[in-house]
């Protein structure tokens, strides 16, 4: 047999291995060493200006060219909030019957087909300024930053600025993503590894130790696989051993964005798959709390495994996020009472993104895990900042849900976010029959001293 020599091959393998070698020590130079000691070169931050003044150039490019074309590209951008009327409900209907009526408004409490135009009226006003499930989507942008999915009424403006778009696709996808993934993959691949090698060791000062360092070095190379920028605030609050961490809840990344500050125990249920595999591998070294499919329902069970956990004061904070689901970060929602009847001291966090250079927001009934991931990988940047609120306690009389309420007001006034009383779970349920029974409720105490002698 012959053997035919062929240099073209040889000098193709060469390459491909100077550039993977270059490549592998570009990562560990100045992204896997900076983020085991805990430092930071100002890339990102010279990236996130950078990516600023190329955004501003662009607006001030479409808003010249649309107005050149005549072409509303871009309309003036509201927040859909409508004036309320400040008169009662009572007054409401009134007014309704005066339009069309010359009775006694007075001795009128009876039931007027008229009163129908009332609450079709609110129905309507209700279906414009829905408050709730416009929560469930995608913040509307009042710029456009060169992301094809955060405008799509874009259309061909200027050469130079499809060619910009063009070469930022190239940028994100050609070199961002595959960085990124490579990032990604390392730091879930080490935290599984160390965290399994620490769990070996006897409980102990020297386990716990290993055990912080080993997470924190993790969830910052995470951090640096989305190319978070975080700016953390009055960290003298942070939480400490023994209490519970609370904070407005956007998408799964947000346990990376706190986890990268300071280490924690996760919440959450037992999952199969490669997120077992994570949870079996981080419990060995650190106690998290991680309940079965059958036990999560368990509210008792459930608040019993938590008090435990936190009178114990050598073991970490407790992580949660009583929203109970993603929110897209411009207000927050009703918080579950579970975590605010325990009688821990309670740690507000207050989690705000910039949505200009990625929106963070995992619309889970849209977008699978992976998908979202991709989206977020694909993205300019992770933007956010998190501010560390002073411990709160329960006071004297306060039940459990007022507690909750207090502390959701604290959030959404430190994040600059709206605070709603309506519950979460509406982005998959349906509206309590309590709400309804409200308004009919109202109603009725027109009706009732029509109703009254026959309740008698």
């Amino acid at each position: 047999m012959v053997l035919f020599f062929n240099p073209f091959d040889n000098l193709v393998c060469i390459l491909l291995g100077i550039s993977f070698t270059v490549w592998f020590t570009l990562l560990l130079v100045f992204i896997i060493v900076p983020a085991i000691f805990g430092v930071s070169f100002g890339i990102r931050r010279l990236y996130m200006k950078t990516l600023l003044k190329i955004f501003e150039w662009a607006t001030l490019r479409i808003e010249r060219g649309a107005k050149e074309k005549n072409h509303p590209l871009y309309k003036p951008y509201s927040n859909g909030k409508m004036s309320k009327s400040k008169i009662t409900f009572c007054e409401e209907i009134k007014e309704i019957r005066r339009s069309g009526s010359n009775r006694d408004l007075d001795s009128a409490s009876e039931f007027e087909m008229s009163d129908i135009f009332y609450f079709a009226r609110r129905g309507v006003e209700s279906i414009m300024d829905d408050e709730v499930t416009k929560r469930f989507s995608a913040e509307e942008l009042e710029s456009w930053n060169l992301l094809t999915r955060s405008n799509n009424n874009f259309h061909y403006i200027s050469l130079r600025l499809t060619v910009l778009w063009g070469l930022g696709l190239l940028i994100r996808y050609g070199f961002l993503l595959p960085l990124r993934v490579t990032l990604a993959f390392t730091g879930v691949g080490l935290l599984v590894f160390l965290t399994c090698l620490v769990g070996l060791l006897p409980n102990g000062r020297l386990k716990n130790f290993l055990s912080e360092k080993v997470h924190l070095m993790c969830y910052r190379i995470c951090v640096r696989a989305l190319t978070a920028i975080i700016t953390y605030h009055d960290s003298e609050n942070k939480p400490k051993n023994g209490g519970i961490c609370v904070a407005n809840h956007t998408s799964p990344i947000d346990v990376i964005i706190l986890a990268s500050d300071g280490c924690y125990a996760m919440v959450g249920q037992i999952h199969g798959g490669l997120m077992g595999v994570i949870q079996r591998s981080m419990v060995k070294a650190c106690p998290h709390v991680w309940f079965e499919r059958s036990e999560v329902k368990d509210r008792h069970l459930v608040a019993k495994r938590l008090s435990d956990h936190v009178e114990d004061k050598s073991k970490l904070p407790i992580l949660i996020f009583p929203e109970g689901t993603c929110i897209n970060n411009t207000s927050v929602m009703m918080f579950k009472k579970g975590s605010f009847e325990i009688g821990a001291t309670v740690y507000p966090v207050a989690i705000k993104y910039d949505p200009r250079f990625g929106d963070a927001f995992w619309n889970s009934s849209k977008f699978g895990m992976v998908n979202y991931l991709l989206r977020m990988m694909s993205s300019w940047a992770i933007v956010c900042s998190v501010w560390y609120l002073p411990p709160m306690s329960r006071e004297e009389g306060e039940d459990a849900v007022q507690f909750a309420n207090r502390v959701k007001a604290a959030i959404a006034r430190q994040g600059g976010l709206v605070d709603l009383l309506w519950d979460g779970g509406l982005k998959r349920g349906k509206v309590k029959d309590t709400f309804k029974e409200e308004q009919q409720k109202l109603y009725s105490k027109m009706l009732k001293p029509t109703w009254a002698p026959l309740t008698e």
